[in-house]
């Protein structure tokens, strides 16, 4: 009897499975002369060649389908198994989505500027996305980063942020390094939380394939195979973002956010992104997008209140 093994990279089985197992069962009656066993992440197959070959291109479809999508369902592994590859790449492909989030929450460029975002991503390796708060900036860039990990075009996501509200020096707030830092980083947890499950996000952590640290640790650093994504860009120095954007390694994708309106460094010190736009404005291979008020999708008041505040810093 021929045997064959396919293993779960990167996902969790009871996620995979379902409960009690019903995606296993709803697998098995669609190979009835098929033996199917599940150990961890390990499926075994026993039958005749052709049919294990027939199952192996299929059931590796709905590993890509879960990746994706962070689910399947009994129709999913029914259409997946009994339709052929194109008319399902033409189904994946069907619109702009980024991501499939948790809840089937989904996660695509909401304004042409995002919209632009996303293809300078395409089109460039080095991207500035700069505008104000709650243009969706930091989380189109997150979607990609996700977006380019599940297909498996590069091989870690790294995020990064000055930690410049705490100076740079941690030493005086309670707890180890991670909970001194988490507070400052909360914001790229709550956008990768929105896109990949709990327990596979805190695998790619504990493996170092998802990595969110403060700016000051990426020196020294080359950064290859990767999607970094450096945010609060403006409160960065000269010094810092020349480190920072000399990390750059092979197959690498960088996107650079910020707001040069909400600097929180020292009186005379210059932003880095301020300086950066202007250095790198005419270099083949950066992109720089400016986002606006028009592209704010956080609650309808946050545009009002940028707008007010604008109109007094005018006056000033």
């Amino acid at each position: 009897m021929n045997e064959r093994t396919i293993e779960l990279t990167d996902i969790t089985p009871k996620e995979f499975w379902g409960a009690q197992d019903a995606h296993l069962e709803v697998i098995k009656k669609l190979y009835p002369k098929l033996k199917i066993v599940a150990r961890g992440t390990l499926v075994k197959a026993y039958g005749e060649k052709e049919i294990l070959d027939e199952f192996e291109i299929r059931f590796n479809r709905l590993i890509n389908h879960f990746s994706r999508y962070n689910s399947i369902d009994d129709n999913v592994i029914e259409r997946i198994v009994q339709t052929n590859s194109q008319d399902e790449q033409r189904m994946a492909d069907h619109d702009k989505i980024l991501v499939h989030g948790l809840g089937g929450k989904l996660i695509k460029a909401m304004t042409p500027n995002q919209q632009k975002l996303v293809d300078y991503v395409a089109k460039n390796d080095m991207v500035f996305a700069v505008g104000p708060a709650g243009t969706g900036k930091t989380y189109t860039g997150v979607a990609l980063a996700v977006k380019a990990l599940k297909e498996k075009q590069v091989k870690r996501i790294i995020l990064t942020r000055p930690a410049v509200e705490a100076g740079e020096n941690l030493g005086f707030l309670p707890g180890d390094m991670k909970e001194k830092l988490d507070p400052y980083m909360q914001p790229l947890y709550d956008a990768l939380r929105d896109m990949i499950p709990p327990q596979t996000l805190d695998d790619y952590i504990m493996k170092g394939i998802i990595q969110i640290a403060p700016l000051a640790f990426m020196r020294g650093r080359t950064l290859d195979n990767a999607f970094v994504i450096l945010d609060e860009a403006q409160n960065t120095t000269h010094s810092q973002m020349k480190m920072f954007l000399t990390r750059m390694g092979r197959n690498a994708k960088f996107i650079i956010t910020g707001d040069p309106g909400q600097v929180d460094l020292p009186r005379r010190t210059i932003s880095g992104l301020k300086e950066a736009l202007l250095v790198l404005k005419d270099i083949e291979g950066i992109g720089i997008i400016y986002l606006d008020d028009k592209d704010i999708v956080r609650h309808r008041l946050v545009k009002k209140v940028i707008d007010a505040y604008k109109s007094i810093e005018n006056h000033d």
